[in-house]
């Protein structure tokens, strides 16, 4: 441990780290979600445990501190497991033993696997961004998406260059969209979708197919295996028409190795759209159909089915993101509201739930001790105060002689004190 250079130095640091802890876990976990019954929550794998089960953020917290975990993030429909019967490591939460959850969903991120890959996932050496799927809640990696083409090493992630090239005013627009980890911009990047939905999600929703490809619904294609990957469909404030032109077309080249920072939204984006206010589904559908004329590519690729004449079907997965305000423009005729009723989360923004803030959370140590001190019941409150009006004496007695001769206390200094109380407690 670094000496400081003095007890101030010492003192602030201790108020830093307070600090930090209270923005880093602002939460109160003190209380099990189990009695809160299945609800889209943050969810944490116990690799220590025998079977592999979900935890909420107070057990993993206060039951799991010293195990292995792994964070999957909010799942929906989900009842924490600590306290049931499929985890032997007792909850302290919640005391009474409950019945293993039957209603929980445990997919491959359960056995510590991701993405259609079917990799694990260690936040150490992964260069790339995984995107979670809104309908499965999956995590995906950029290149499994054709986004960007897979790194050839595993390895940890390099160090950005501190120096950014100066292109004049509009430095933020030409800043990278790479991240941190030193790779090229991907295809489709973070500021271009609001949410994404796996291939295997969209053939099963019905008007999320028949949306697929068209503007706001955004795919990637290609025309053969050796053509480059490309955009079809664009943000709906575009003028471009559902099938892409040689615009679009972004060949992913390794050479590209310029890293920066993730940009935030363009500001233009949201001056030019206006303000939308949040429609209120209506249970009953709309007619007539409203929605835009099946784009033929994406027809084409959940069909299997071969374009006509003599050019080849693009190939795809069938993955799609979602532009910006997508839940107001769905159709709720008669034909497609059904296949987005079965699935609220398409209409409506879920909730997440989040632990109760800590009201304790902000305080300093001191503070912190004497509201345990009050606690305490009388007898044992005096003698705390008495003993600590007793060490109080001692550490001015000890630390006078620095004062007077000018002297810096170190932490050697402060920790022989300690060591001194110690031993003369003892002795006495």
């Amino acid at each position: 441990m670094t000496s400081l250079g003095s007890l101030t130095e010492f003192v602030a640091s201790q108020d830093e780290l307070v600090r930090e802890a209270a923005l880093t876990l602002p939460h109160e976990f003190s209380r099990c979600t189990y009695s809160l019954g299945p609800i889209r929550q943050a969810v944490y794998l116990c690799l220590t445990c025998q079977l592999p089960r979900g935890l909420c953020s107070s057990c993993s917290i206060a039951c799991h501190t010293d195990h292995e975990q792994i964070e999957l993030f909010p799942k929906r429909n989900f009842r924490c497991d600590c306290p049931t019967t499929a985890i032997p490591h007792g909850c302290t939460l919640h005391r009474s033993l409950e019945e293993e959850n039957r209603e929980n969903s445990y997919g491959q991120n359960f056995r510590g696997i991701f993405c259609r890959c079917g990799r694990p996932y260690d936040p150490k050496c992964e260069r790339e961004t995984m995107i979670q799927c809104l309908a499965c809640e999956d995590w995906f990696h950029e290149s499994c998406l054709h986004l960007r083409t897979r790194p050839s090493s595993r390895e940890s992630s390099p160090v950005p260059e501190t120096e950014t090239p100066d292109h004049g005013n509009d430095t933020e627009d030409n800043q990278s969209e790479a991240s941190s980890s030193g790779l090229p911009p991907p295809l489709v990047s973070a500021e271009d979708y609001d949410a994404f939905v796996c291939s295997s999600c969209v053939r099963s929703i019905n008007t999320l197919r028949r949306y697929a490809g068209t503007q706001g619904v955004i795919m990637v294609v290609r025309d053969t295996e050796d053509s480059p990957w490309r955009k079809l469909g664009c943000n709906p404030l575009c003028a471009d028409p559902p099938t892409t032109t040689e615009d679009d077309l972004l060949d992913i080249d390794d050479s590209l190795t310029a890293p920066g920072q993730k940009r935030s939204r363009s500001h233009s984006f949201h001056s030019e759209e206006p303000e939308r206010k949040r429609q209120h589904i209506s249970p009953e559908p709309s007619s007539p159909c409203l929605a835009p004329a099946p784009n033929p590519i994406a027809h084409a690729i959940f069909q299997d089915s071969q374009q006509p004449s003599d050019t080849k079907a693009p190939l795809s997965e069938g993955d799609v993101f979602l532009t910006e305000g997508w839940r107001e423009r769905w159709c709720r005729c008669s034909r497609c509201f059904p296949s987005l009723s079965d699935r609220p989360y398409l209409l409506e923004e879920e909730e997440t739930y989040e632990p109760p803030e800590d009201p304790d959370s902000a305080l300093s140590l001191e503070e912190l001790g004497m509201r345990a001190l009050e606690r305490l019941p009388r007898d044992r409150a005096i003698d705390g105060i008495r003993a600590f009006n007793d060490m109080r004496d001692d550490l001015l007695a000890y630390l006078r002689p620095f004062a007077q001769e000018g002297r810096i206390v170190g932490e050697a200094d402060v920790r022989q004190f300690f060591e001194t109380l110690h031993e003369s407690k003892h002795g006495s």
